[in-house]
């Protein structure tokens, strides 16, 4: 699929035929040419699987390792370090090629570590499908793999099965289907056999079931209707492979500083080598000097400084339950402008909770969420209290009609059961009443179970007087209808059944009705009437209490939270508000956005913050559409739905409690709590670990500049020695030592940087924008102004130190040695005291705490024992050609390193007091604007 190309909701294929869900049954089965009683014949079965394939996904492998492997290769940089490596040797300089050629094996180790991985988000939607299923074959109960279902076989389904293809209905008692994987609503899905409205989603379509989804209740007879990629879970297989894996701000910034650099090192070793063949260089000294130009000048360390401060940034995010399955996703995270979330178990707890209660006399309110002890009765108007005796027959009610039960586990509930049963029996512990007390006092003695069609559940209790009593529990108006016309106004009730469903409250109605002792057991017409209201109890999966300040710290970090689910708007809106995150709006629809068009989408997304009822196909263009938006998008799920658009998303949020193995596979981050707060932690940590990634690249810069512009400086000004009628080029630095600095000691140094504490207004910034260069105006100017104070004192104490040497009457070689030498811990020198300044870029070091981060000074040690033996040891003298430095040497080093401290102090203050000075001709944070045009992909 070509990214460019505006989504839209026929982008992905349908399964095929007519909308089976809106057809009478006996229809479906005349099209499909099946019978209910008999099912195929064993004959059309097989010319039917070979007409429609096996019911399996389609397979899609990953990258081969000798593709990634050569990813990792295919770098502008790669190559120049490579063909300096070639050169070098054939130059006879074996040594200087062979370290250069083990520093790109080391970069490309590295990287290919990194991303060994091939996705497995399409091989786990093929486990969602289960091995065998039972079927009708010639009239036969039989056996079959599910991979040899086709359409128009019989399938019977039970509690526990999974459902083995896409289904339409037959008959079905007490039928649901658990569809949060495709659906994202928090309660299984009740079955029935109407057919519903064509234009119906997945959601609604309650006379299907879906492959993948799971019975938890009842059971049922159903026709395949549709098999591999042709139902809902291929479908979702398709969107997943039009996804699109997009690069992160980081990676595409860092790709866009190797092609500047790789032009810039071509360019200028090209002039150095013509600038030393006018001086009088031969062509293998020229060669060399402009190799040497290209070693210097690479920032070979970076590659491997951002992996590891990504890998450091992965193990803090861990400590805050979001594990990192690919690096990059950590500094992405940084600059997320848009987190995308889905609401049950994310937003919400994932525990229906009853927050209303009402009786014809009386209005109350219950406090305490989910499954726990916790929490108090408050009528309306009144302090907490016990319930009223209306109040207690009502929660009476809702404990005996049900078939649920809860059980203590380290000090909250564990629930059996449905959620929905599960929140009334909560409700009569918070108020007070014991359920066990209540069920041993009223012991049932019959009971019609809750079906679909009748919408109602009656179970014939005794009433602890010596009679017994009929309790109905149901939708509204299904109890209503049932109830005597001297109750309260049916009117009122329905009126308060509608305030509470606005505040997206499912909402049930207890009934009850005396009947003698001697009523032995439930009849139909038992339930027919006669009943006396008792009330209304409205519940609703709450949000949790974490997520709503972790909402609050996104929007004050200028991070827009949009809330896309499955459920039904009403209750998309009343969590929303909840959250601070409907901001006054209104919840739109599924249905809605596929009426949209690709212009009326982007104008939408950006202005709606809940999204409810939405398929899988919304989802995922409502990430592009904001990507389009030149938007940096989180997207949370834990669904099946959910896989495209975290596939496509920046960033991609699977749950790794109720996440299906392909959420998983498909995201870029796992949380282990399912929790926001989660997600509002990580992306502080992804801000800290960007930052830290910023100090890094402001230090290693300056020293490949100062490198490149000390070789620059040797060999358009310094003299050319004529030694034994051989013309002997003076350099401050040899291609080895070069090396020694990039790599030992830029990343000794470096990597300290990525365990800097985050900067205090960390959270308070707005997102870093999509499109701010990461070498921004102050780096280049840092890094300028670094490399000149870096080559002034490096090349100046080499002068010195040569000359100085020759007086003394040293030889030529020990001379140029010595002062090599000096030149590279001068350098060393330099990179020590610079790094304490980069710790911070904004603030001085005293103020930020000399010894807030240990780490530095740990790093500074081992650099200086490394430095100590790169100039004392007699096996590193003749691998870098180095000599001894005496005491007073090594002082002079450090006291001309240190000289950066004053100079970059005295650029901060001075950047310091220019952005106060904007902030107050600003009034405050300065914004930036989402570009409009963008593209994804």
């Amino acid at each position: 699929m070509n990214p460019s190309k505006p989504a839209s909701s026929t982008d992905s294929p349908r399964p095929e035929g007519p909308p089976w869900h809106s057809l009478p049954a006996k229809a479906v089965l005349e099209t499909l040419q099946s019978s209910p009683d008999e099912g195929l014949s064993g004959s059309e079965a097989r010319a039917r699987l070979e007409r429609h394939g096996p019911n399996v996904l389609q397979h899609v492998s990953g990258d081969s390792p000798l593709v990634l492997l050569w990813r990792q290769v295919n770098s502008p940089l790669i190559w120049v370090l490579l063909a300096s490596a070639a050169l070098a040797i054939a130059l006879g300089k074996v040594t200087d090629g062979l370290i250069v050629l083990a520093v790109v094996v080391l970069n490309t180790l590295i990287g290919f570590v990194q991303e060994f991985r091939a996705s497995k988000a399409i091989e786990a939607l093929t486990q969602m499908v289960p091995e065998n299923a039972t079927v009708l074959r010639d009239g036969q109960k039989q056996a079959v793999p599910a991979a040899e279902l086709v359409p128009g076989d019989v399938v019977l389904l039970a509690s526990g099965d999974k459902v083995p293809a896409d289904v339409r209905l037959l008959a079905a008692r007490n039928l649901q289907v658990e569809e949060a994987a495709l659906t994202g609503e928090s309660v299984p899905s009740e079955k029935r056999l109407a057919p519903v409205d064509a234009s119906a989603g997945v959601g609604d379509r309650t006379s299907m079931a879906f492959g993948g989804t799971h019975v938890t209740y009842g059971t049922g007879t159903a026709v395949v209707v549709a098999t591999g990629s042709a139902t809902e879970l291929g479908r979702i297989s398709q969107l997943l492979r039009e996804a699109v894996d997009l690069q992160t701000p980081l990676t595409k910034a860092l790709a866009i500083i190797s092609r500047y650099i790789t032009g810039s090192i071509l360019v200028i070793s090209l002039v150095l080598l013509g600038v030393g063949l006018l001086r009088g260089y031969t062509v293998a000294e020229s060669l060399m000097a402009a190799i040497t130009l290209a070693v210097a000048a690479i920032p070979e360390g970076l590659p491997a400084i951002v992996t590891i401060a990504l890998a450091i940034g992965v193990q803090y995010m861990a400590a805050r339950r979001a594990i990192i399955r690919k690096l990059p996703a950590v500094e992405t995270l940084g600059s997320t402008t848009v987190i995308c979330s889905d609401k049950t178990g994310t937003l919400t707890r994932n525990e229906m909770t009853v927050q209303a209660l009402w009786t014809p006399s009386s209005t109350w309110s219950l406090s305490g969420v989910g499954y726990s002890p916790q929490g108090e009765l408050r009528r309306e108007g009144q302090p907490p209290g016990p319930p009223t005796e209306d109040a207690r027959e009502l929660l009476v009610a809702g404990v005996l009609c049900n078939d649920a039960a809860l059980r203590p586990m380290d000090g909250v509930w564990e629930l059996t059961g449905d959620p929905t049963e599960g929140a009334l029996l909560a409700a009569a512990e918070k108020a007070g009443l014991k359920v066990d007390d209540s069920r041993e006092r009223h012991a049932r003695v019959d009971a019609i179970p809750f079906e679909s069609e009748n919408q109602f559940m009656a179970t014939l209790n005794e009433d602890g007087q010596g009679g017994r009593i009929i309790l109905l529990k149901g939708a509204p108006e299904v109890v209503l209808r049932r109830c005597t016309h001297d109750g309260p106004d049916a009117g009122k009730v329905l009126a308060e059944v509608e305030r509470l469903a606005s505040r997206g409250m499912r909402v049930l109605a207890m009934a009850s009705k005396a009947v003698p002792a001697s009523h032995g057991g439930l009849r139909p017409e038992d339930v027919t009437g006669g009943f006396r209201l008792l009330g209304l109890e409205g519940m609703i999966d709450p949000p949790r209490e974490e997520a709503i300040h972790a909402v609050k710290a996104c929007h004050t970090a200028g991070i827009t939270v949009k809330m896309i689910t499955g459920d039904h708007a009403k209750t998309a809106e009343a969590i929303g508000e909840q959250l601070g995150i409907l901001e006054g709006g209104r919840a739109v629809t599924g249905a809605q956005l596929a009426e949209m068009d690709e212009t009326r989408l982007r104008e939408v997304v950006t202005s709606s913050n809940v999204f409810a009822r939405v398929a899988p196909e919304h989802k995922l263009r409502l990430v592009r559409a904001l990507q389009k938006e030149g938007h940096v998008v989180a997207m949370t799920g834990d669904g099946v739905n959910d896989a495209p658009a975290l596939k496509q998303a920046n960033i991609g949020v699977a749950m790794g409690i109720t996440g299906t193995a392909v959420s998983k596979e498909a995201a870029d981050i796992i949380l282990t709590d399912d929790n926001f707060a989660s997600i509002a932690a990580a992306v502080e940590e992804g801000r800290r670990v960007y930052d830290n990634l910023i100090k890094s690249l402001a230090f290693v810069l300056p020293t490949n500049l100062g490198l490149a512009f000390i070789l620059i400086v040797g060999v358009a000004f310094f003299p050319i020695m004529r030694l034994g009628g051989e013309e002997v080029p003076l350099l401050a630095m040899l291609p080895t030592q070069l090396l020694w600095i990039n790599l030992v000691a830029t990343v000794a140094l470096a990597l300290p940087l990525a365990f800097e504490a985050r900067e205090p207004d960390v959270m308070q910034r707005l997102p870093r924008h999509p499109d701010a260069p990461v070498l921004s105006r102050f780096v280049l100017m840092r890094t300028a102004l670094v490399a000149v104070l870096m080559c002034a004192g490096a090349t100046g104490l080499f002068l010195w130190e040569y000359n100085a040497d020759l007086r003394r009457g040293l030889m030529h070689d020990l001379a140029l040695a010595e002062a090599q030498t000096m030149a590279v811990t001068t350098v060393i020198m330099f990179q020590i005291f610079y790094m304490l300044n980069c710790r911070s870029l904004r603030d001085s070091v005293f103020r930020i705490g000399l010894f807030s981060n240990p780490v530095v000074y740990a790093g500074i040690g081992l650099l200086v024992l490394l430095q100590l033996g790169f100039i004392y040891l007699p096996f590193m003298q003749r691998v870098f050609d180095t000599a001894p430095l005496s005491l007073q040497e090594l002082g002079l080093c450090a006291l001309v390193g240190a000289a950066v401290l004053p100079v970059i102090g005295l650029e901060k203050w001075w950047r310091s007091r220019r952005a106060r000075r904007q902030d107050r001709e600003t009034g405050g944070r300065l914004q930036w604007r989402v570009p409009r045009r963008a593209t994804v992909g």
